[in-house]
């Protein structure tokens, strides 16, 4: 093995072992044909910075997954590609989502695919340092399924586009600070924080079954909990049991199939199942973006819907 390649694999073992520094010490032996990959698939411009920056945090999240850690800039490069091709893909289909992870394994399902992509505990604890217009975009971006996209990630947050972009530039460059400075704490348990917040998905969609959901957000969420809409508040508790109770009554259900939870953030991705007599009653899917209080409590409730709702529809959200 030459003294490169043995570079490398003692790197891989390092952020296999926790080390960030070595993770940056890899993407910077890399860069340069990282770099060559992007541009030679997207040409000059911003696009390349931000495949770029979704390949470091790919690398950070997946870097234990490397088979061969000789072969990592190889690796590298691929990450690059993927993201690149997801992001020409994404173009065709005129904002439509495209994976973004490298190597997708087709025939896992997604609780497989949550468990083998779950952040270590310490990026976790950097993504909750990171300011809350900061943390909102990047927790779509990198971890949602559904809302990934600029254009998405903007109606979800009532911003412009060019807003999302800096704000996940900005993101991206705290969170690598904030990993520096963490990297050997000790740290809550990330998973354990996903599925706390998946039994809350269910219980929350149970409760609204039986007839309870006003009396389940009564004990669960703040009193002043509040219910948007993009950058829209439409309104407090009373409109959002009357959508949920609404929809229910129109024969509308959801069903969980993706969940995302910091301390202070939670994402429930569901899909939503409109009733067998009028199929097209309803978005295909809507994600809660939800902020929590000190104790776990939701205090506001973001709602983005697959396909925009008409106008007439926002005082009956749900």
């Amino acid at each position: 093995m030459d003294v490169d390649a043995q570079v490398d694999v003692d790197l891989v073992q390092a952020a296999r072992g926790g080390e960030v520094a070595a993770v940056g010490l890899l993407l910077e032996r890399h860069g340069a044909g990282m770099r060559a990959v992007a541009v030679s698939l997207l040409g000059p411009g911003a696009d390349v910075e931000d495949v770029l920056q979704d390949a470091a945090l790919i690398a950070l999240r997946r870097v234990a997954e490397v088979r061969d850690p000789e072969a990592v800039g190889a690796w590298l490069r691929m990450v690059v590609r993927n993201c690149c091709r997801a992001l020409l893909r994404q173009r065709r289909a005129l904002g439509s989502v495209g994976e973004w992870v490298p190597v997708p394994d087709d025939a896992a399902d997604p609780e497989r695919w949550l468990e083998r992509n779950a952040m270590r505990d310490w990026v976790w604890e950097a993504v909750e340092r990171l300011s809350p217009t900061l943390r909102l975009p990047l927790v779509l971006r990198h971890f949602s399924e559904g809302v990934t996209s600029y254009d998405d990630i903007a109606r979800a947050c009532g911003v412009p586009v060019g807003t999302v972009r800096s704000r996940l530039s900005q993101a991206r460059a705290r969170l690598c600070e904030e990993l520096a400075g963490i990297a050997s704490a000790a740290h809550g348990d990330a998973s354990g924080l996903a599925d706390a917040s998946r039994r809350q998905a269910g219980e929350t969609l149970a409760a609204a079954e039986q007839g309870r959901f006003e009396a389940f957000v009564a004990e669960r969420w703040t009193v002043d909990v509040d219910l948007y809409v993009g950058a829209q508040r439409l309104g407090g508790r009373e409109l959002l049991v009357r959508g949920m109770e609404g929809d229910l009554a129109d024969g509308v259900r959801q069903r969980p199939v993706n969940i995302v939870a910091s301390r202070s953030l939670a994402v429930w991705e569901m899909d939503l199942i409109s009733p067998a007599d009028d199929p097209q009653h309803c978005p295909t899917a809507v994600a809660w973006v939800l902020a929590l209080d000190g104790a776990g409590r939701v205090q506001r409730v973001r709602l983005h819907h697959a396909q925009p709702l008409p106008a007439e529809r926002l005082q009956a959200v749900g």
